[in-house]
């Protein structure tokens, strides 16, 4: 195994190599080191642990981003509990479609501890809520159509939370493989919740679906989870009339879900926070 090769091919590609490791010296020196110590078949997995060092995610960063969707979940989870245990609240015909998915974020929120507790971590502390955020929803628990429209508003961000956190859990597979498939479910959450506003309010703009930065009817309240959900190019390409095809504005920002960073969130979750 000819190691300054392998580093001067990596180098190519990563001119900065060195500053994320050590000097060409300290690795050749290092290297020389192990060779003498170790196996040669074993060489492999010193040369992956050292690259793991420069390029992967430590396990504190991605306990970092599960307790951040941890704190969701608790939000999504206490919020739920309430709706479905405030008497009279949720209409009788929804009552089990909303219990079903307070099940749902109850067992997001046992996976996201057991899995921070598995990596050494320890899982952050259930905030407390007020899901009037000061006011602003003042009759979320005595008004289904203000819960709704909060449910709609904490479902919507989810998933843009997931997405925006999906490449900071790339290095471990297991995880990112579950907050995929939690970020799926959401998706569906926030589908029902939409259909079912829509149909409430016989409303033909309420869709299943987000269409540009269109808060569905929810007002500027809620601005800040839409926002960025007008772009309408994908890795550089224009969607709209793609290739000559009829495609409008709209179904350009429906075809595609965006993003939002951990700051972006934290700053629509935090009037929710105590």
């Amino acid at each position: 195994m000819n190691m300054q090769n392998i580093i001067s091919e990596i180098e190519k590609t990563d001119p900065e190599i060195y500053e994320r490791l050590d000097s060409r010296r300290d690795i050749m020196k290092k290297f020389s080191n192990i060779g003498g110590k170790i196996a040669l078949t074993a060489l492999p997995l010193a040369l992956g642990s050292m690259f793991n060092k420069a390029y992967a995610q430590t396990s504190s960063s991605i306990v970092d981003i599960l307790n951040f969707a941890l704190t969701l979940e608790y939000l999504e989870s206490s919020f739920y509990y309430i709706g479905i245990t405030t008497p009279g609240l949720i209409d009788a015909a929804e009552l089990p479609s909303f219990t079903h998915i307070n099940d749902n974020e109850g067992a997001h929120v046992a996976f996201l501890t057991s899995t921070i507790i598995a990596l050494g971590g320890s899982p952050a502390a259930l905030p407390t809520f007020d899901f009037t955020a000061g006011g602003t929803f003042a009759d979320v628990f005595t008004n289904v159509d203000t819960f709704y429209a909060v449910a709609q508003t904490f479902e919507d961000t989810g998933v843009r939370a997931y997405k925006g956190q999906a490449a900071g859990l790339m290095s471990n597979n297991d995880v990112l493989t579950a907050a995929l498939q939690i970020h799926s479910v959401e998706a569906r959450h926030a589908s029902h919740v939409r259909k079912l506003r829509g149909v409430r309010a016989a409303m033909a703009t309420i869709q299943p679906w987000i269409t540009g930065k269109d808060t569905a009817g929810i007002g500027a309240g809620v601005q800040a989870t839409y926002d960025g959900e007008e772009n309408t190019t994908q890795l550089g390409i224009e969607i709209k009339n793609i290739n000559g095809m009829a495609i409008s504005f709209d179904e350009a920002t429906e075809a595609f879900d965006e993003p939002l960073t951990m700051d972006q969130v934290l700053a629509i979750v935090d009037p929710f926070i105590v």
